[in-house]
């Protein structure tokens, strides 16, 4: 099933300061470099959505602005499929520095036969972290226009496929992939995070583990 990834940079950022969040190092390197690692092992066709090109010039990816402005989160998901060239797009936040490789290619593959594949761990689902068929266009569309930009009520509009706890514990045994940084705080306890734990974007088992302990064997391999 052919797929693009989007990331998403549109956001103010008012809580950090105007800052790029993106552009924030944790664990050495900026969340931006993070997931273009681990996306890369996985499709060459990766875009920025963001109004502020000169930003991203040095990542060397294709920025794309917002083609319905003002519109939030969701315009920017509405802008990733629009001009998008694959029937499906892989959209995360630009914000979640501990993406893996290997949770993401489950993730696109959970879409065929979907409009929308999404995460939905215990606190609820996780929008800026799923994968949209081209499909989904009209649907935002409309829910644009009508000015509901919750991107959660999406799922009551389009065949969903959505992702558990039981299933993301394979992939997320600390709860660590979908991390954000919003806040201060939020980017402090990100650095202490990348500090305690062995996160590896691009490895080929992406494995998460706590520093100076084995990491954990992968569902069905050998020991």
């Amino acid at each position: 099933m052919p797929w693009s990834a989007a990331i998403i940079a549109g956001g103010p950022a008012s809580r950090l300061g105007g800052r790029n969040k993106s552009s924030l190092p944790v664990g050495g390197r900026s969340i931006l470099d993070r997931q273009i690692a681990a996306l890369r092992p996985l499709t060459d066709r990766i875009a920025i959505v963001a109004n502020t090109p000169a930003r991203f010039r040095a990542s060397g990816l294709p920025v794309v602005r917002d083609v319905l402005p003002g519109a939030a989160a969701l315009g920017g998901i509405y802008t990733a499929l629009t001009r998008a060239t694959t029937d499906y797009v892989l959209v995360i936040a630009c914000d979640m520095p501990f993406l893996t490789a290997r949770f993401l290619e489950h993730l696109a593959g959970c879409a065929e036969g979907a409009d929308l594949a999404i995460p939905r761990p215990p606190d609820g689902y996780q929008p800026m972290c799923a994968c949209y068929a081209r499909t989904c266009r009209e649907p935002i569309r409309k829910r644009i226009a009508l000015g509901t930009l919750r991107i959660q009520d999406l799922v009551a509009d389009v065949r969903t496929r959505e992702i558990g706890p039981d299933e993301l514990a394979a992939f997320d045994p600390d709860g660590l992939l979908f991390f954000n940084v919003n806040t201060p705080a939020d980017y402090e306890r990100a650095q202490q995070l990348a500090e305690r734990y062995d996160v590896r974007p691009d490895a080929p088992d992406d494995r998460i583990t706590q520093r100076g302990r084995p990491a954990a064997t992968k569902p069905g391999a050998p020991r």
